[in-house]
């Protein structure tokens, strides 16, 4: 018997799409230099917003991916995801699924208010079980979700949660580029 093949890994931006010194990018280019195959959900250039075109973006990506696949997802990344996964049937093995914001309270300045989120379809974030497995990795000083706001998603999805400590939003505003923790959530999510 042969062992079931290795995940494609699907990275899914957030709202900011692609930073090239973000934890994310650097670890598709870790993941693809070891010989994984990795694809990354491209930015979009019009209806940079809406969340029904992040979600048919990232439908294709998967579906272009050949066989299983493993996603990894950032910020509202995680929330094109969760959308995503309502009408899926696509073969996911896991979600990685790290600092999703909390849609549901007004964000920072210079994010999206609630009324844009909710005119471009971000709001209700869906709140059923995911699919698939999953992890969701909280900041404890997230300046888009609260712990216990994430905790309470990542219960309603039927993730399991890894609590970070304070690593901020984990982007490079944050601090954070090369981030060495997201491969070993992917291989401990790989391994089951």
């Amino acid at each position: 018997m042969s062992a079931s093949p290795e995940p494609v890994v699907v990275i899914v931006p957030g709202l900011r799409d692609h930073v090239a010194e973000h934890w994310q990018t650097l670890l598709a280019e870790r993941l693809a230099e070891s010989g994984r195959t990795v694809h990354t959900v491209p930015p979009l250039t019009e209806d940079g917003l809406s969340r029904e075109a992040r979600v048919a973006v990232l439908d294709k990506v998967v579906a272009e991916a050949e066989g299983p696949v493993v996603l990894v997802a950032h910020s509202a990344g995680v929330i094109t995801t969760v959308h995503w996964a309502q009408g899926s049937t696509a073969q996911v093995r896991g979600a990685l699924l790290v600092t999703p914001p909390d849609f549901d309270t007004p964000l920072p300045e210079g994010y999206p208010t609630p009324e844009v989120l909710g005119e471009n379809g971000w709001t209700p974030v869906p709140r059923t079980p995911l699919p698939f497995p999953s992890v969701v990795a909280a900041s404890a000083n997230d300046p888009l979700g609260s712990t216990e706001r994430v905790a309470a998603l990542a219960a309603d999805w039927g993730a399991a949660l890894v609590e970070l400590c304070e690593v901020g939003h984990l982007n490079p505003a944050s601090g954070y580029g090369s981030w060495p923790r997201a491969e070993e959530l992917l291989s401990d999510l790989e391994a089951g």
